[in-house]
C-alpha cells in the first residue's frame, strides 16, 4: 500500500522519519492516525486478553531488569578494561589491526590465545611484534555453556579477552583478523580448547562463522642427529624421522608450549605456521551441539565417547 502526504516535514536531511505533527486539509497527519488507530485498538485487544497483556507486561519488566543489570557490569568492565589496557600483564599487543584498514598487512593481525605464563613466553619472545599479539589465561576458563552474556562481564578473564578483541558492540569491531588457541596438546589442553570453543560459539558465533578462528598445531617429537633437525607432528612424522637419521638421532618429547625455545618456536609461528580452522557446519545447530557435548547429558556424552574412542599403540613399543 501507498500513502501520499500533502507538504511533508521531516525530522533531519536523511528523510528517513516524518516529523508533521499539524493537521492537515484532508484531515489528520499518518502519524495521527496511527496514533489514534493502534491507542485505541491494542488497549481494546489488551483488554480483551488478558494472558497476553500479562506475557507482555511481564517480557517489559524483564527487559528493564536485564537492561539495568548490564548497564551496571558494563560500566564496571568499563572501568576494568580501561585499567587493563594500562596495567593488564595478560595482552601482549602487536602494532598492526585488522581495523588499519590502509596497513597492507592488516589482514595478518593474529592474536594467540595460550595457556598460561610459560607459554605465552615463548610465543611473547619469538612472535612478529608488528602483527602478533599474545593473550594469556591463567588456568581453565569457565564453562559457558547455559550463562547469559552477564557472565562475560563478570568473569574477568572473558571481561579482559572480550575487551582485547574489542567485540562486545559488534563483530566489526575486531582488532585481529585470526584468533589462535595455543594450547597444549594434552588432555587439559584439549579441555581449554573446548572451553573457549564454547565460549565463542555461546555468545560470538560469528567469529567461527566468518572463519577467524584456528587451532595451532604445535610439534610433539624434536628428532636430531649432528647434521639435521626434524620436528614431528604425530608419532608417525616421528617414525618417518627416525628412520630418516639413523642409526640412533636424539629423540625429545615436547610435553607443553613452555618447553619448547623461543628460537625454535619462530619456526611454529612463522610462514611454515600450521593452523587448523575451526569451522560450523551450516546445517549444524548450535544449541544442540553445546548441548551435547558440554551440558549435563553425561550418560549419553559417555556412551557416545566410549564407541568412538580410539587407541593407537606404538608398533615398536609393542614389539618391545
Amino acid at each position: 500500500r501507498s500513502i501520499k502526504v500533502e507538504e511533508p516535514v521531516f525530522e533531519s536531511q536523511t528523510k528517513t522519519k516524518l516529523g508533521s505533527n499539524d493537521v492537515g486539509p484532508n484531515g489528520p497527519t499518518v502519524r495521527t492516525f496511527i496514533h489514534d488507530f493502534i491507542t485505541t485498538k491494542l488497549d481494546n485487544f489488551l483488554h480483551k486478553n488478558p494472558e497476553v497483556a500479562d506475557l507482555l507486561l511481564r517480557k517489559i519488566l524483564q527487559a528493564e531488569r536485564e537492561r539495568k543489570e548490564l548497564s551496571g557490569i558494563r560500566k564496571l568492565a568499563k572501568d576494568r578494561a580501561k585499567k587493563a589496557s594500562l596495567h593488564n600483564k595478560k595482552l601482549r599487543d602487536c602494532r598492526v589491526h585488522l581495523t588499519d584498514a590502509k596497513n597492507p598487512r592488516s589482514l595478518e593481525s593474529t592474536l594467540f590465545i595460550t595457556e598460561g605464563d610459560s607459554a605465552s613466553g615463548s610465543i611473547t619472545k619469538s612472535r612478529d611484534v608488528n602483527t602478533q599479539a599474545v593473550f594469556s589465561l591463567r588456568g581453565k576458563p569457565l564453562n559457558s555453556y547455559g550463562m547469559s552474556k552477564k557472565i562475560v562481564y563478570e568473569n574477568e578473564e572473558f571481561n579482559l579477552l572480550q575487551a582485547a578483541l574489542d567485540i562486545e558492540e559488534s563483530i566489526e569491531d575486531l582488532r585481529y583478523n585470526n584468533i589462535v588457541i595455543a594450547t597444549d596438546a594434552d588432555v587439559d589442553g584439549m579441555h581449554i580448547r573446548l572451553l573457549l570453543i564454547t565460549f565463542f560459539l555461546q555468545f560470538f558465533p560469528e567469529m567461527i562463522k566468518e572463519g577467524h578462528l584456528y587451532i595451532l598445531q604445535t610439534p610433539l617429537f624434536r628428532v636430531r642427529n649432528k647434521k639435521e633437525t626434524i620436528y614431528c607432528y604425530s608419532d608417525e612424522e616421528r617414525r618417518d624421522a627416525i628412520e630418516k637419521l639413523k642409526p640412533k638421532p636424539e629423540i625429545t618429547r615436547f610435553k607443553g608450549l613452555g618447553e619448547i625455545s623461543p628460537d625454535e618456536f619462530k619456526h611454529f609461528i612463522g610462514e611454515s605456521i600450521r593452523l587448523d580452522p575451526v569451522m560450523l557446519d551450516k546445517a549444524t545447530s548450535i544449541e544442540t551441539l553445546l548441548e551435547f557435548y558440554m551440558g549435563k547429558n553425561t550418560p549419553d556424552r559417555q556412551i557416545f565417547i566410549i564407541n568412538n574412542l580410539k587407541v593407537e599403540l606404538d608398533k615398536e613399543l609393542v614389539e618391545k
